[in-house]
């Protein structure tokens, strides 16, 4: 009898954790009666908007960079990102003395690209319609010599993402459900592993824009299923298919896949400005919007949801909230 062994297991989430105590920030677990009592469950907020970046991918970059040898290191690093990532690496390549060449899509959030200017990165553009940022990526990198660190097939990536699971799960216990954003599946997947892990009973709920259903029907399909790039407020979660590594293990790990509208991300995000004082991108606010909507299915009394990150400017937060775009 052979066993095969995933390519991330609860073990690498614990090492990422070790590795990134002091560096990364143990984000705070909010709590809000008001929302338990709307949506009748104990709600347990893991707050990645307040991580070192404002979001949660300063884990894996840092995890990943950290991995490097030192001469990958002296010849620098490329990525590849809609704007989180692109920060995460920028930083993590700061901190640990090498240099990052990110692509962008040029409608990237001007927020976002400027933070990752400022943590001293060099910024490729491209079409994010008509481009391959894989593809550009992985020339640009062929021909400076650099290590590609892309933002979620990675192993390492992974490994770091979960930490932000198992943060939560030593804080709250068993949870019934951990609802999860999905963009290439990173996150989830980490996440799952480190839930199913600890607690293989715990229910594992990722959130997809209705508009960027690629993973949902992916799952449903039992392969890799592509989509058109999603127009969505949810520009974290815009992309067309889910990752190689990131779906061999959420095939395995993710119990569902629930969908939310623009309205009603937006509505989430007003709702966590107002009643939980705390600012959220439209990504980030994908997993609040399941839980007000009721799509949270099964006996959850208790619920705990990743707010991935808050990486928007004042001006597109208050366009975003009034329906403005």
């Amino acid at each position: 009898m052979t066993t095969t062994t995933p390519p991330v297991t609860l073990d690498d989430v614990r090492a990422a954790a070790t590795l990134l105590d002091g560096v990364a920030h143990r984000t705070p677990v909010l709590r809000s009666r008001t929302l338990d009592a709307l949506t009748g469950t104990e709600a347990h907020l893991k707050c990645e908007n307040f991580q070192r970046v404002g979001a949660f991918k300063f884990r894996g970059a840092f995890n990943a960079v950290s991995r490097l040898t030192a001469g990958q290191r002296a010849r620098g690093i490329a990525a590849y990102s809609s704007g989180n990532h692109a920060q995460a690496v920028a930083l993590a390549a700061r901190e640990l003395g090498t240099t990052a060449v990110i692509v962008m899509p040029e409608d990237a959030p001007r927020s976002k690209r400027e933070a990752t200017e400022g943590y001293g990165a060099e910024i490729v553009t491209y079409d994010r319609y008509s481009g391959d940022r894989v593809a550009i990526a992985e020339a640009l990198a062929a021909e400076r010599g650099l290590t590609l660190i892309p933002p979620y097939e990675h192993p390492h990536i992974i490994a770091g993402q979960g930490t932000a699971a198992l943060e939560l799960l030593e804080e709250t216990g068993r949870l019934d459900s951990l609802v999860v954003p999905v963009g290439g599946g990173g996150l989830i997947a980490g996440s799952a592993t480190a839930a199913k892990g600890l607690y293989p009973g715990t229910r594992v709920v990722g959130v997809e824009p209705e508009a960027g259903d690629d993973t949902k029907r992916s799952l449903e399909a039992g392969r890799r299923v592509s989509v058109p790039v999603p127009h969505t407020i949810a520009d974290g979660q815009a992309l067309h298919t889910p990752g190689e590594l990131t779906f061999s293990l959420n095939r395995r790990l993710v119990d569902e896949i629930v969908l939310v509208t623009d309205d009603e991300i937006r509505a989430a995000m007003r709702f966590a400005f107002e009643r939980l004082k705390i600012v959220l991108e439209p990504s980030g606010a994908t997993p609040l919007a399941a839980l007000l909507t009721g799509r949270i299915g099964g006996a959850s009394r208790r619920t705990g949801l990743i707010l991935s990150g808050g990486n928007i400017d004042a001006g597109r937060f208050a366009r975003v909230c009034a329906g403005g775009e």
